[in-house]
């Protein structure tokens, strides 16, 4: 499983400008099944991201997790994540996992969170979506598990 996490003070998505999913502060998760991935790695993925010590603690450290902070999670399925870009100039989105699987494994992610008591806004598996948010530091994160 891949992932680009950005912490945010507020975060949405829309389809067809209804708004689907949000978060207030905590973190906007884009994620993408690769090849190989199963439930083991999606909730593997979740954990880490879960217990990633990323938020400020009173001093000013980034030394909390989401966790810790309470914060929520805006999570939406990104299968460009898995975008191959060492030839050409078209990426080649061959390493992400089939649509089946990922659809599966992005659930398996999102609902091993909330299981975790963060609560999980979500986007739409294969829609075209408009996200918004406004990330906080700027703190962005590339994860791969």
């Amino acid at each position: 499983m891949r992932a680009l996490i950005q912490r945010v003070t507020e975060a949405s998505v829309s389809v067809d400008g209804t708004v689907v999913g949000q978060t207030g502060p905590g973190l906007m998760i884009l994620v993408c099944a690769m090849q190989g991935d199963d439930p083991g790695s999606a909730r593997a993925l979740a954990d880490k991201i879960l217990k990633l010590r990323i938020f400020r603690d009173d001093m000013g450290k980034t030394n909390r997790s989401l966790a810790d902070v309470g914060g929520g999670a805006l999570v939406v399925s990104q299968f460009t994540l898995a975008a191959d870009t060492a030839r050409g100039n078209r990426p080649g989105f061959s390493a992400a996992a089939a649509p089946d699987i990922g659809r599966a494994l992005y659930e398996v992610f999102a609902d091993h969170l909330a299981s975790q008591g963060v609560s999980v806004g979500r986007g739409v598996f294969g829609a075209e979506m408009q996200v918004a948010l406004v990330n906080d530091g700027p703190m962005t994160i590339w994860l791969d598990r």
